[in-house]
């Protein structure tokens, strides 16, 4: 088998007229497209946070972007049609939908952040589950151009050609079906890089020459049984994965969002973790109610950075004066979350904040051991510790009820 796909791969290269000679090298004009599609795909990102996307594909930044993909022709031809506004079916319903406008725009903004496989994957499983009408994984041609070595474009072509070479059932429309078509293209794509890519455009381009009946071929890639177990294991361990991580990360948004809820609420300034702005809890996104940027603290840059790690900080309205700071413990370590709390301490002993920790109301025991610590006791630091039960309970009453960070201190504990 090994040898009959290889045969084809040869075939592929050496025809002067194929996807691999006429698109994929010596190109330069598919090399400027990644970066104009990801100047286009952050400029989707950011109509979309000011509520400036408008209602319809045409004329939008989203437009844009189809558009420079589509110029690339060939593997791309007719990649605009999925996210055509089509008025009778209400699909995609990325336009009409604002909550489903606002996933989309945070599926592409931590997608556009993403440095890691893991990322992405976790991000389209997340896609997946919104059952968006209309947005299926034709959304990977975009996602080609930001992580060429991680995700293959998707269209009926390449579909078919893998379904050829490979002897399987692949269907349109279905980010499963992508996702395990796109395990099979990297573990083929990585026994033969040596002759191909680390980037998917040279092995999706074969796909493409199959799929169009340009190359034919018969069965010489078909996968052996032990290779499709390999894979569904694969895929069920992946799933698996980021399901359990999903609950632990949805309970950790919730907290923070109750959080920047009460203190916007109370007439604070706002702040998420720097790594958190781009988050989402049921359709309320924090960079709406969050400071655009960290206020520019007067602390050197490396301790400026540990501190806007924090999970959820308060400022006094319109100052650089931390009110009060956050941090959310839901499975991480409780002594990491102190030690933050208490270098935000030390850098403004003079003029102190009030510091919190929120738990899970398993973990207060945990807590208040960590606490107890010597060398944590000894600092005579007062962190108080709210669980999230409490929170939860009390978030809407604090919001319409409180007057000050000090409403906060009715419903925490101290050891």
């Amino acid at each position: 088998m090994n040898g009959a796909l290889q045969e084809v791969i040869d075939r592929y290269k050496s025809d002067q007229e194929s996807v691999f000679n006429t698109w994929f090298i010596n190109n330069d004009e598919r090399l400027k497209a990644f970066r104009s599609i990801r100047r286009g795909v952050k400029d989707v990102i950011e109509d979309i946070k000011a509520k400036s996307f408008g209602n319809d594909y045409k004329d939008s930044s989203l437009e844009f972007v189809l558009n420079c993909i589509t110029e690339q022709k060939q593997v791309f031809i007719g990649a605009s049609h999925a996210f055509y506004w089509k008025p009778k079916l209400r699909i995609p319903d990325i336009y009409e939908d604002e909550d489903n406008k606002v996933a989309f725009g945070q599926f592409l903004e931590n997608c556009y952040c993403a440095t890691k496989e893991e990322q992405l994957l976790k991000e389209i499983i997340h896609l997946d589950q919104r059952k968006i009408k209309g947005l299926g994984p034709a959304v990977a041609n975009i996602l080609y151009f930001l992580h060429p070595e991680i995700m293959p474009p998707f269209n009926t072509a390449i579909v078919n050609g893998f379904n050829y070479l490979f002897g399987e059932k692949v269907k349109l429309g279905s980010w499963q079906e992508y996702l395990r078509m796109r395990e099979i293209i990297l573990e083929k794509n990585n026994q033969y890089k040596g002759g191909l890519s680390k980037d998917l455009g040279a092995f999706s381009g074969l796909l493409f020459d199959i799929g169009t009946k340009k190359i034919l071929v018969g069965d010489e890639g078909s996968l052996t049984e032990k290779e499709q177990l390999k894979i569904e294991k694969l895929l069920k361990k992946r799933h698996k994965e980021v399901m359990s991580e999903k609950e632990e990360e949805d309970l950790h948004t919730e907290m923070q969002y109750h959080l920047l809820k009460i203190g916007h609420s109370l007439g604070y300034d706002v702040v998420s973790a720097s790594n958190d702005r781009s988050r989402c809890h049921e359709g309320n996104s924090f960079s709406f109610i969050c400071l655009p940027e960290f206020p520019d603290i007067n602390v050197d840059k490396d301790t400026k950075s540990t501190i806007a790690l924090i999970d959820v900080i308060w400022f006094k309205k319109g100052t650089d004066k931390i009110v009060s700071a956050f941090e959310v413990e839901k499975s991480t370590s409780i002594y990491s979350g102190i030690l933050r709390l208490t270098d935000l301490y030390y850098s403004f002993p003079e003029d102190p904040s009030t510091l919190f920790l929120i738990i899970p109301d398993k973990r207060e025991k945990e807590l208040q051991i960590q606490l107890a610590r010597p060398a944590i006791r000894k600092n005579n630091i007062e962190i108080h510790y709210i669980l999230f039960s409490d929170l939860r309970k009390h978030c809407d009453a604090i919001c319409t009820f409180g007057e000050s960070k000090e409403t906060l201190k009715k419903i925490s504990r101290t050891v």
